[in-house]
């Protein structure tokens, strides 16, 4: 996210912003509950959905009421809780409208508030993943409460916000210099390095490891991974904040970044298992996906098929080997895909920054960038364990993580929900 010294706002860049608003909407519902909703056994598939939906609205009503001013206020800017969170100004929304935001003038405060509010509500949902089939809803919720607040508004924070201690771009008195265009660090890294721990606290599943869990729908997981796909083009061309040249190179390097993920998770699936799956193509689109994201508006289209290639290519080692070799339980492999993304792409972004694609971006070259880069990754991972070991501790003393025995196998859509996905009769 970054400022540009421009005129008022212009209808255009407004109208951007909001469409890109809700194509980042649709990557949770419909998006992320398709995909993660197809990966689950039929029993638990109502639950995936249940819990993307209500997590996206708590996620919108938390950014209203308070989240906004902690990530993107000023008011704080001097004293001790200053290094953590914003400022209290903008409680409710308060002050902000149709007047210029403060992050990009030719947009308007309100529209950046809004756009700003879906990343809030998908990243905690991204994390239920690692913890399907057997973490029940209350737990779900509560946990994800409370990580928003401790982890994902002070990592925006740092990295995002005008008095952010890594804000490279946005804080000319930033003590380190990062970037971070769409959400690499602020929203993959986060989410993928808790659900890595969560899962881990939570437990495995039962029977994991000793019977078979396929998933239920591969046809709802490929068409989820097409909307989330689609629905990317808003989370990382809409980080341009305006629709301008950076937006169309975010566009670009999203697609290729994508694509060269996809093909190279399926050749080297092909390679080391003999046939290439659907559900590795599709892994494969969204590694690359989330990985392109730190540097999608930093980058160049060369740039962006090395970006995908590593994407593919790593995230399938997490997932067929790391995973299996430590034995942990990442049902739908969030960390695989979006922690080892997130942090690929972050690295990537300090190392193959290029100021003809951002001449904007392309400042920090001079700055240090590789230094804070490795810091705020650092910081953002050592905040991520270290909050959700306390968050999970809270709510295992508290409410409990998980359904009985007896739920998890009659299936948290009965356990949770007292509803089912499907009709058997």
């Amino acid at each position: 996210m970054l400022i540009f010294a421009t005129p008022a706002p212009t209808a255009g860049d407004n109208t951007w912003v909001l469409i890109s608003s809700a194509l980042v909407l649709m990557m949770c519902i419909p998006g992320l509950f398709l995909f993660y909703g197809g990966l689950v056994r039929s029993k638990n598939v109502l639950s995936i959905a249940a819990q993307c939906l209500a997590l996206t609205a708590m996620g919108i009503l938390m950014w209203w009421a308070f989240g906004y001013s902690l990530v993107f206020g000023v008011s704080l800017k001097g004293s001790l809780l200053g290094h953590i969170f914003g400022g209290v100004e903008n409680l409710g929304f308060n002050g902000l409208g149709a007047g210029s935001s403060l992050y990009e003038s030719r947009i308007s405060s309100a529209t950046f508030a809004l756009f700003q509010a879906m990343f809030a509500a998908i990243t905690p949902a991204l994390i239920i993943g690692a913890v399907a089939e057997r973490m029940k809803f209350s737990a779900v919720m509560l946990f994800s409460a409370l990580w928003t607040i401790l982890v994902y508004y002070p990592v925006a924070h740092a990295v995002w916000g005008a008095s952010g201690a890594f804000s490279g771009l946005n804080n000319p008195d930033a003590t380190f210099k990062a970037a971070d265009f769409a959400g690499g660090i602020v929203v993959h890294m986060t989410s993928g390095w808790s659900a890595l721990l969560l899962c881990i606290l939570v437990g495995p599943r039962a029977g994991f490891g000793k019977r078979p869990m396929p998933p239920h729908s591969m046809v709802l997981c490929v068409a989820g991974t097409g909307l989330l796909w689609a629905g990317w083009y808003g989370f990382n061309a809409g980080s341009a904040l305006a629709a301008d040249s950076i937006a169309i190179q975010a566009f670009l390097t999203t697609t290729l970044g994508a694509a060269a993920a996809t093909v190279s998770w399926a050749v080297i699936e092909k390679l080391h298992r003999g046939k290439p799956s659907v559900l590795g193509l599709c892994s494969g689109a969204i590694a690359g996906l989330a990985t392109i994201t730190n540097a999608a508006g930093f980058v160049s289209g060369g740039s962006a098929v090395v970006i995908g290639l590593l994407a593919g290519s790593i995230s399938y080692w997490a997932c067929s080997v790391l995973k299996p070799k430590f034995g942990y339980d990442d049902a739908l492999d969030t960390f695989g895909v979006h922690g080892i993304g997130g942090t690929i792409g972050a690295l990537a972004t300090a190392l193959l920054m290029n100021a003809q694609a951002n001449p904007t971006g392309g400042e920090l070259i001079t700055k240090g960038l590789l230094k804070g880069q490795l810091l705020a990754m650092l910081l953002c991972i050592l905040l991520s364990l270290a909050m959700t070991w306390l968050i999970a501790k809270i709510v295992a003393t508290t409410i409990g993580l998980r359904v009985s025995e007896e739920g998890e196998a009659q299936g948290l859509d009965i356990a949770d929900h007292g509803e089912e996905g499907y009709n058997h009769n």
